[in-house]
């Protein structure tokens, strides 16, 4: 008995000593965690999200299993998502410090709320009262989009079932880091490396990669260098065999056809129709002094550019409000509630091309009900064929200028004073019905009722994965027109409309 009770006092005593060696463990981690909110200025609410794509597991909406309440709802749209090595996509996230979002500024705190960014909470009342609005990163959007994937009601983990196979390389961000690298062969080798891995897979043989579609957060021209000159600008990855098999979803597409636009992200992610209602409805009801704003900065080092011209008569009109976004004045661009309060109190605003043909001010104004006026047809029609309608003077004005000179000739303000009321409010009541197409719901909410950029996105990859399938029933070369090159892409039309 005596040697019984020697046994269990040593079984408590060795338990005891187990449960504080672990209690020291756990403490020490909480501390580190706790340390590592302190350094990078976020909340502990926003620690838990610190991974986005960590906390997002998709255990419930995976159609396989429940086959027989989902299958004809999601005959020809499952989709499988690759399991591709972490350093592809997670952990690009982990080393979040060594990104740039074209800025100084770090991109870690961003990558809170599954890549949304923090809330805004404050905005003086430019902005609906639900916690719908975020400081989003346009450079986010292949986080974004991972992330509402993981919540898609059709995923499958039977490639061979799938209509279609998502690869979540986060392109931009990888390509964020070897952008200004001298070496071509640092900024060419993840791109080498993904195709290298991904074509390996069984997945890759029943297409040959047509099936395959990834996303990124930066314009198409990033990944289309075309020469080995140091001075070239992005990296080869477009160029790439196996890639060129692929179909990429971009902010801006290139001229190559297995290039798609869709929209950059906004601030506005909504957990509920009834909160699109609301701000359409506010939209609708907004006073608009201003005639027409232009946000932006004259490029003097682009030859091409109109941005000088275009300011010089917005500041020479009463009608026109000129928000400055040069080096000097960054900071009036950088707060969204400053840019959203001009964009509502406009009719028009102004979208000329910048670096590039796109803005993500496009869709800022869209969702301010501010009529968008372009100067180009790549910085909207000839980009966004899902999302926007082909007929583009219904939501649009369109002022064409080939060249600086032309707009010599063109007062901007007569063009616009010329506009009927009835035309204005035509375009306006289009405008605020594109909202639900142009936003990225909130990937932690449920929204069956309408179709979001994401749903329609996805709808494009699916249709277009089969007309390829259809081209190889009929017996034909599934390798024709997939990946050729427009020429006729940004070429200004007759006829708009």
């Amino acid at each position: 008995m005596r040697k019984c009770s020697k046994e269990l006092w040593l079984a408590f005593f060795v338990s005891f000593v187990l449960c504080f060696v672990l209690f020291c463990f756990d403490y020490s981690t909480l501390m580190g965690a706790t340390q590592t909110v302190s350094s990078t200025t976020l909340s502990v609410n926003e620690l838990h999200q610190r991974n986005p794509i960590g906390i997002m597991k998709n255990s419930t909406n995976l159609a396989t299993q429940n086959p027989g309440s989902l299958d004809s709802m999601c005959s020809g749209r499952y989709i499988y998502i690759l399991d591709l090595p972490s350093r592809f996509n997670h952990e690009l996230l982990n080393n979040c410090k060594s990104l740039t979002r074209g800025t100084d500024s770090s991109m870690c705190p961003y990558l809170v709320n599954t890549g949304f960014g923090p809330e805004i909470d404050d905005s003086e009342g430019v902005l609906s009262s639900n916690r719908s609005w975020f400081w989003t990163n346009q450079f986010l959007l292949e986080v974004i989009f991972h992330n509402k994937m993981m919540k898609y009601k059709c995923l499958t983990k039977d490639p061979s079932s799938a209509s279609a196979i998502y690869v979540p390389f986060y392109a931009g961000l990888d390509a964020s880091l070897h952008l200004w690298d001298l070496n071509i062969s640092v900024r060419d080798s993840s791109g080498k490396d993904l195709v290298d891995w991904v074509s390996r897979q069984s997945e890759w043989k029943k297409m040959w990669g047509r099936d395959h579609f990834l996303v990124a957060g930066r314009i198409s021209w990033d990944f289309r260098r075309q020469t080995d000159n140091t001075s070239d600008w992005g990296s080869k990855f477009r160029f790439l065999p196996e890639s060129m098999n692929m179909t990429m979803l971009s902010v801006e597409s290139s001229s190559w056809k297995n290039d798609f636009a869709i929209p950059y992200p906004t601030n506005f992610h909504p957990s509920k129709y009834t909160e699109v209602l609301q701000w359409q409805t506010r939209m609708k009801n907004q006073s608009r002094p201003n005639l027409f704003t232009f946000a932006g900065a004259p490029r003097p080092e682009l030859e091409n550019s109109i941005r000088g011209k275009i300011i010089n008569q917005c500041q020479a009109s009463r009608g026109c409000k000129f928000i400055d976004c040069s080096a000097n004045y960054g900071k009036n661009c950088d707060s969204s509630v400053n840019l959203m309060k001009v964009f509502q109190s406009s009719v028009y605003c102004l979208q000329p091309p910048g670096d590039s043909y796109t803005r993500r001010s496009i869709f800022d104004s869209i969702l301010a009900g501010c009529i968008p006026v372009f100067f180009h047809p790549g910085t909207a029609y000839s980009q966004y064929l899902w999302h926007l309608p082909k007929n583009h003077t219904k939501y649009s004005v369109f002022i064409p200028v080939k060249e600086v000179k032309d707009l010599r000739e063109i007062s901007i303000e007569k063009v616009l004073v010329g506009i009927s009321k009835n035309e204005e409010m035509g375009m306006r009541e289009e405008v605020i019905s594109l909202i639900p197409k142009i936003v990225y719901a909130n990937s932690m909410s449920e929204l069956d009722s309408f179709e979001d950029a994401f749903d329609i996105a996805v709808k494009g990859v699916l249709e277009r994965v089969e007309n390829v399938r259809r081209v190889i029933r009929e017996g034909g070369d599934p390798s024709v027109g997939f990946a050729d090159g427009d020429d006729y892409k940004y070429t200004f039309p007759e006829k708009i409309g």
